[in-house]
């Protein structure tokens, strides 16, 4: 089981963990604008696991348009800390997450801490931005993990993505989110900000489900 938790001043907003929070929906932070949508993907213990790797190797991103042009896990050793369960409650630490793993490019697996700079645009809007995960959970029945922006956005907010097996055998994939329009265009003309989280969301279920994948 890993947990990881990274905290770091320089994430450009102040609710950092707030996309864990039950009534996000209802009370997001100031001025930002959030969103959820969850998924039924499947069903049983292989579908678990083909879509947690998936997730774990940025695939909701680059299923979404984005290229992922920097990817640098987090320097010195990394411990488990602070994470939260389904409820959005806190989690004590439990142990040192020293092992490290790579994708087929080299590219490394999502991690507390990471920073990964994205490029790309969605239906002619920006994605580009640089982002930090927040906190990372592998568990036996739920996998996912939180980025948060760090700069060059004209967004600022952060995004989860979890997968869960749930006792019933479905296989759920839910994406929650809160983004505070920071380019003044975004700030002038709120729709955009909706607008690009809707074609965000839709990219990263094309990805993680197999309903939504077509013949190469």
């Amino acid at each position: 089981m890993r947990r990881g938790t990274f905290k770091d001043e320089t994430v450009d907003y102040a609710a950092v963990g707030a996309t864990q929070a039950p009534d996000l929906m209802q009370y997001p932070p100031e001025r930002s604008i959030p969103a959820e949508e969850s998924w039924r993907i499947g069903s049983g213990e292989a579908r678990f696991q083909t879509a947690s790797e998936a997730l774990l190797s940025w695939a909701a991103l680059r299923g979404a348009g984005l290229a992922l042009t920097d990817v640098r896990p987090a320097a010195g050793p990394m411990y488990s800390g602070v994470s939260f369960d389904a409820e959005g409650n806190a989690i004590a630490p439990s142990r040192t997450v020293a092992d490290q793993r790579f994708d087929a490019d080299g590219t490394p697996y999502v991690g507390a801490g990471t920073t990964v700079k994205v490029e790309g645009r969605v239906r002619g809007m920006r994605i580009d931005g640089e982002l930090r995960v927040i906190f990372a959970v592998e568990e036996p029945r739920r996998v996912g993990f939180a980025l948060g922006t760090v700069g060059d956005s004209v967004v600022s907010g952060e995004e989860s993505f979890m997968i869960e097996w749930h006792d019933n055998d479905e296989v759920w994939f839910t994406v929650r989110a809160f983004d505070a329009p920071a380019a003044l265009l975004y700030r002038l003309v709120p729709a955009m900000t909706r607008r690009r989280r809707r074609e965000l969301f839709q990219g990263y279920l094309r990805a993680i489900s197999p309903l939504y994948q077509t013949p190469g």
